[in-house]
C-alpha cells in the first residue's frame, strides 16, 4: 500500500486552501473509490485530508419548491432510502440501489460517488500498460484491445473509457446541479457539464480543479420527477458496474408523453444525455412502441461503436425503452 498522511478539516475554508495549495493531497469522505485507486497504484497522494467532520455537508432536504437538496457528504444509502426522494425522485433511489453492496453504500458519500474514476481494465491495471488517463500521452491500450464495456459516444484517440456512477445516469436526465466552492467562492455547475469528453486530456474526468471541494448536489422539482426509474444491465446480478443503463422520467397527457428526460450510462465518459429522443417523443404515445423506438433511433445517429461493443448501439436503444415504458407506468 502507498504510504501517506493522514490529516482532518474541521472548515470548509481550510480544507479548501489546504487543497490548492498541495498538489499531492486528496480529499478523502467514505474513500471507497480512492482507497482502490490508491491499492492499484492510479492514484499516489502523499496527503489525505478527512473532510467527512465539516458542518452542514451531510444534510438531504426537501425544499419547498419540490426539488431536492443534497449534501456531498451524505451517504448513498441515507439518500436511497429516504422518503421524499423515494417519493419525488425515484431514479435516484433506484439508481443508488443499483450502485454497489449495502456496506459500500453504507461508507460511500455522494460527492464521492460522482467523483469516482472509470473502471477500465487498463486504467486499474498494475501491470502499468500504455493509457493516457494514468499516464498521459502513454496511449490507449482499449482503443485497439479489449474494449466491450468501453464508450459508443464521444471518445477520443486518446481514451475511450466510460463513466462508472449510477447515480450520475439519473442526476443528468433530472438536470441536476452541483455546487462547488473553491477559493473565489462559490459557484453552481449544470451536471451535464459537471463531466469533460475525454478529449486529448482523459486524464481529467471533470471540469474541478485544485482547491474545489463539492459541497451539495441539487435537483430541481419538475413534472417529470416522480414518474421515473432507472434500469441498469450488468454481466451478473450481484454487485456489479453498467454493461448499458438509462435513467428515464417523464410527464405526460393520458397516454401521450408530453415531455421526457432520458441519460444512458456505460456507453460514454460522461453520462450520456439523449437529447434527440426527447424532441421527437414529445407527443408520442407511450403505447406505440414502433414511435418510441423510432424517436430514440435519433439519439443514435452519431454512435461510433468500437471492435467488441457494436452490440451496446442495439441494448442501449432497448435498455432506454424499457426504462421509458417503466417510468411512463408510474405516470
Amino acid at each position: 500500500m502507498h504510504p501517506f498522511l493522514l490529516a482532518s478539516a474541521n472548515d470548509a475554508a481550510t480544507a479548501i486552501a489546504a487543497h490548492a495549495a498541495d498538489p499531492d493531497l486528496a480529499y478523502i469522505a467514505g474513500g471507497t473509490d480512492l482507497i482502490g485507486l490508491m491499492k492499484d497504484r492510479a492514484a499516489l497522494p502523499k496527503r489525505l485530508l478527512d473532510i467527512n467532520t465539516l458542518p452542514d455537508m451531510a444534510r438531504i432536504e426537501a425544499l419547498p419548491d419540490g426539488g431536492l437538496r443534497i449534501g456531498a457528504l451524505a451517504r448513498m444509502s441515507d439518500v436511497a432510502a429516504h422518503p421524499d426522494v423515494r417519493r419525488r425522485f425515484p431514479v435516484i433511489a433506484e439508481a443508488l440501489l443499483f450502485a454497489a453492496s449495502g456496506q459500500l453504500r453504507n461508507m460511500a458519500s455522494m460527492g464521492g460517488n460522482i467523483m469516482q474514476r472509470t473502471r477500465c481494465a487498463y486504467f486499474r491495471d498494475e501491470d502499468d500498460l500504455p493509457c493516457n488517463k494514468r499516464r498521459p500521452g502513454s496511449g490507449c491500450s482499449a482503443l485497439h484491445g479489449l474494449n466491450r464495456n468501453h464508450a459508443i459516444f464521444g471518445w477520443s484517440e486518446a481514451c475511450v473509457a466510460t463513466n462508472p456512477s449510477d447515480v450520475a445516469v439519473a442526476l443528468a436526465a433530472l438536470d441536476a446541479t452541483v455546487a462547488v466552492r473553491g477559493l473565489a467562492g462559490e459557484r453552481t455547475i449544470p451536471f451535464t457539464g459537471f463531466y469533460r469528453l475525454p478529449g486529448e486530456t482523459p486524464e481529467r474526468d471533470n471540469v474541478l480543479g485544485r482547491g474545489d471541494l463539492i459541497v451539495s448536489i441539487e435537483v430541481p422539482a419538475g413534472a417529470e420527477g416522480r414518474a421515473s426509474h432507472y434500469l441498469k444491465i450488468r454481466d451478473r446480478q450481484s454487485y456489479e458496474f453498467a454493461v448499458v443503463s438509462a435513467a428515464a422520467a417523464v410527464a405526460v397527457d393520458g397516454r401521450r408523453i408530453r415531455s421526457a428526460r432520458l441519460a444512458l450510462g456505460g456507453v460514454a465518459h460522461k453520462p450520456w444525455r439523449l437529447t434527440a429522443a426527447e424532441v421527437a417523443l414529445r407527443s408520442a404515445s407511450l403505447g406505440d412502441i414502433e414511435a418510441l423506438k423510432s424517436a430514440l433511433a435519433t439519439s443514435f445517429t452519431d454512435a461510433r461503436p468500437l471492435a467488441h461493443n457494436a452490440f451496446k448501439v442495439e441494448l442501449a436503444q432497448r435498455v432506454a425503452l424499457r426504462a421509458l415504458q417503466a417510468a411512463g407506468a408510474r405516470a
